[in-house]
């Protein structure tokens, strides 16, 4: 059976937009110092990674600075929180730049492994859907992340539990940001060498600036991926439930699909308004994936999976289209997931209001058909499939 074309294509990289690429990070009126020594290319002994990727200008910000940007950490100026700790929205004295400062909780769940991988990481990356890191600051036990700020929040922030007047997204801003966030994950897997697997893609780790357009954050357990002959990374099991790959969480073994599949459940969650696990939900809705799973096989029912805030404004072809993506990246089997770069491919068209206009990045190629009703959801090898 038929499954997407372009998943069997074997572009090669240097025909993909070498744009991405650029290395150089826009820190206006700073110096740009080395990232700590401690936080050497994460993931990799080798200096392999260091070596083909550019590292990327940072500023190291003293904490008393940082003080002065918040208001001394004013309550009032938080705009988020987690599992690292306390983010707040400041403003640096010397530029009077606007940024978002995460201040590392030392009696989280995250501590100074998962600083110095984000700072290393961040400094050899850049993308313009990857959150930008301005600088950092490591004075004694006080760790600090500096972030460009993202002034539209989380993903998570408009789709779930809206706010008393909050507009919902409308279809085309969720695919545009679903086809961001493919790209974001094409570049760490395709365009960085050896490839960088993010491990932790979830709707609050998909960050929107004023124009919706959505950047990765949270790279701290981000890891370096296989190289050579090696088929996967060896690692503790880490990531958030309902979002993890079958295969890595019940052996550790993570690979560049591992992410593919968190990209599915992100994109049923755009679809559907639906939290990928939500335990207020019945025994049987708890999980989106397994609630999804009987009407990704049957294309009468994909209307059944649409957010009801969307209400019928949406496109029929451009939710098949969508479902049908979803769908094949939530294989069950790891080597029969499509890649990034191709997921993208099969985003894109779908992300202006007339699904039938060429694309750009398309454009020596067809937009890919859709699989069948049965093949995507019982998982039938797709030809060509990324064997990851």
């Amino acid at each position: 059976m038929k499954c997407f074309s372009c998943f069997s294509s074997s572009k090669k990289k240097d025909e993909r937009d070498a744009s991405t690429t650029s290395a150089g990070t826009n820190t206006e009126g700073s110096s740009s110092t080395d990232v700590p020594a401690s936080s050497s290319t994460p993931g990799n002994s080798s200096a392999e990674a260091s070596n083909t990727v550019p590292n990327i200008a940072t500023q190291k910000f003293t904490f008393r600075e940082l003080e002065i940007a918040t208001k001394l950490f004013l309550d009032e100026c938080v705009i988020g929180e987690g599992g690292f700790g306390k983010v707040y929205k400041g403003t640096l004295e010397r530029t009077g730049q606007v940024v978002a400062v995460k201040h590392l909780n030392l009696d989280g769940a995250q501590g100074s492994r998962e600083f110095l991988n984000e700072v290393s990481m961040l400094s050899h990356l850049q993308h313009q859907n990857l959150v930008n890191l301005v600088g950092y600051c490591s004075e004694g036990d006080q760790k600090l992340l500096v972030y460009e700020y993202m002034p539209s929040g989380s993903v998570e922030d408009h789709l779930f539990d809206l706010k008393r007047g909050q507009q919902p997204l409308d279809w085309f801003t969720r695919m545009r940001i679903a086809f961001g966030a493919a790209e974001g994950l094409e570049y760490l897997h395709d365009k960085v060498d050896p490839p960088v697997i993010f491990r932790d893609l979830k709707a609050s780790n998909i960050l929107l600036d004023g124009n919706f357009n959505p950047k990765l954050s949270d790279f701290g357990l981000a890891k370096i991926g296989p190289v050579g002959n090696n088929t996967h990374v060896s690692t503790m099991i880490a990531g958030t439930y309902g979002y993890c790959a079958p295969e890595y969480a019940m052996t550790g073994h993570l690979k560049v699909t591992s992410d593919v599949y968190s990209f599915g459940v992100v994109l049923l969650e755009l679809i559907s308004g639906r939290r990928a696990f939500d335990d207020v939900k019945p025994t049987h809705e708890k999980s989106l994936v397994v609630w999804a799973k009987p009407m990704l096989g049957d294309q009468t029912r994909y209307p059944d999976l649409i957010d009801p805030l969307i209400k019928n404004d949406y496109p029929p072809k451009g939710l098949k289209q969508a479902v049908a993506i979803a769908a094949i990246c939530l294989q069950e089997k790891a080597s029969n997931r499509p890649r990034m770069c191709d997921v993208a491919m099969a985003l894109e068209p779908i992300t202006v209001a007339d699904i039938e206009s060429p694309s750009p990045r398309s454009s020596t190629s067809s937009v890919p058909p859709l699989p069948d009703e049965t093949s995507a959801a019982k998982g039938t090898s797709t030809s060509g499939s990324h064997n990851a």
